[in-house]
Parts: structure tokens; sequence; C-alpha cells
């Protein structure tokens, strides 16, 4: 496309007011600029369209046939630039409703929340906790954080966040002697995942370890907390566990990770993607998760002891 061969802007603002008070002084005083601006300004347009705008008089001024169309003409672009500037305004500033699963809020979106308001101070968000994802539905909110496969759904845009990997953690004093036998610690289990025990421990080759019957928690939150407190080991979502690791008496038992097929993800009904607020926050969140996933915390130190049947223990 071709560039446009357009007059000075501040040019024509200075000749609106002009032709809209038909007052050089009055559109001074608008534009909060000198007398002397205004008339270059309106002196420049008249010379790059080599007609007059104005007729000059002793009673003011008046505007030529020219001058009128041109001051209609601008005074309806002007018009259509302000009210989409307010447009746009209004929808950066509209409130989010956002539905989150609530430990991804406890341990990763409200640590770093600071540094989102820092980023985006104009957004307004109303958070909704749930560990149902029945509630979690995009269709309810402006967009969801939940756990999902990553698979593609008719009418929703879904975007990874943080892959969901599992790992046991204790308190260090279950440590002191050297690597964790499972055998003997006492499993803390999360009640909404009563198979996570069972799947960790075969996929570290500890597949004779019984999952034994022990204490119970209503969610991940307390059972770490349980952990922490040295009642046992418990199964932690590995991209959850930064502030748990830096802010309770805490520690990875075992250096085996095991993957899944499920993500965190933010999801929003197509009809959204174009709404400034949703996506300024997806894009902020996006990239938050991704320098998660880029930053490795340091590495314990290893005994290079083995659990029974069981690979090298970190201590």
């Amino acid at each position: 496309m071709a560039s446009r061969r357009l007059p000075p802007l501040h040019a024509v603002r200075a000749f609106e007011a002009a032709a809209r008070h038909l007052s050089i002084t009055r559109a001074a005083d608008e534009l909060n600029v000198t007398v002397g601006a205004v008339s270059r300004h309106v002196r420049a347009l008249e010379v790059r369209m080599g007609t007059a705008l104005f007729l000059r008089g002793s009673r003011g001024l008046v505007l030529t046939s020219a001058g009128k169309a041109f001051a209609d003409s601008t005074r309806e672009a002007l018009d259509r630039i302000a009210d989409a500037a307010e447009g746009l305004h209004l929808r950066q500033f509209r409130r989010l409703s956002v539905g989150v699963y609530g430990f991804f809020l406890s341990r990763f979106l409200l640590p770093i929340w600071p540094a989102l308001m820092a980023a985006h101070s104009e957004l307004e968000i109303d958070l909704h906790t749930s560990a149902n994802p029945v509630d979690l539905l995009a269709s309810r909110y402006d967009a969801v954080i939940a756990v999902s496969d990553g698979q593609p759904r008719a009418g929703l845009v879904t975007r990874p966040l943080l892959p969901i990997a599992t790992v046991p953690v204790c308190s260090p004093t279950l440590l002191k002697d050297g690597a964790l036998d499972f055998t003997s610690v006492p499993l803390l289990h999360n009640r909404p995942r009563p198979d996570d025990w069972r799947r960790w421990l075969d996929h570290a080759q500890l597949t004779k370890v019984p999952v034994r019957a022990g204490s119970s928690f209503e969610n991940l939150g307390l059972a770490i907390e349980a952990a922490a407190a040295g009642l046992g080991a418990v199964i932690a979502i590995d991209s959850l566990l930064t502030t748990d690791l830096a802010q309770l008496d805490l520690v990875k038992a075992h250096h085996v990770v095991r993957p899944t097929r499920r993500h965190f993800v933010l999801e929003y009904e197509q009809r959204m993607a174009d709404d400034p607020a949703v996506a300024a926050f997806a894009t902020w969140l996006c990239d938050a998760c991704n320098q998660q996933s880029t930053t490795k915390a340091p590495a314990r130190k290893s005994t290079r002891k083995s659990a029974p049947g069981g690979p090298p223990i970190l201590a």
C-alpha cells in the first residue's frame, strides 16, 4: 500500500479548532498553545493546499467553501480517532473474570502477582478458585487456568502453562541418615489424587514398595505442610514446588520425576482472543511460565545411595 500523504496532524487540529470556534484566540486557549502557533499552522495548511481556508475580516474569521468542506471532513476524522481511542481504553480496562485451579493460584500465581500488577497496572481481575474441573469451564469466565491434556477443543484457545509431573517431598530431617526408605517412611496422601503414590513408585522402579494407608488430606497444600512438619513424604507437583521449597522446611525426597500427559493450561473461548485485557494477561502469564520452565533450581548434593530396588536417591 502506498504511504498516505497527510498534512501535519498538529496543524489539522489547530485548523479544526479555529474553524469550530471561528476564532484563532479561542482555538489557542483550547489547545493550550499561543495564538501565533495556531496562525502559523493554519497558514501552513493553506500554503500546502494552495487555497484559502479562512476569510479574515474585521468581524473575525469566515470559512471559505474549501475551508468549510475541509473543516467538516477533519472534524469527522478527529471524532473517529477519539472514539477509537476511547473504545480501546474501555476495552483495556474491562474487568476480567478468571477461574483458576486453587493450588496453581497459591503456589504460582499469587507469589508473582505483584509483578503482574507492575507490568499491567491497567488490568483488573476477579479470581474464582476451585479444585473441581467441572467448575473451571471457559464458558463460565473470561478465561480459566485448569488441568488439561492440552488437546485442541472446538471454539477454545488452549495455551499450555506448566507441565504436571510428580515427585516426592519430605522434611530434610527424614534424610539425615541418607536415602529415604519408602518401605518404612509414612506415606501421606492427597485424597483428590489417590493413585499418585502407586504411579510414582512404579515409575521409579520401586514396584515392590507397598502403598500403605496413612494420613490423608483434603488437598495437596495441607499434605505438603504435613510433610514439611515431618509427618512423612508426599507426592507433589514438581513445577509448583518453588514457593514451598523456599518457604517451608521441605526438600525433594528422590531425584526421579514422573511426567504425565497433563498440563496446567490457560483456556478461553475463541471470541475472547481479540480482547486486549485477555491478550495482555495471557501473554504475560505464558511468558512467566516459560521463564519458570527454563530456570533450573540448584541441584542438591547426592549421596549416591540407593533405595531398595530403586535408582540412586538425592539426599
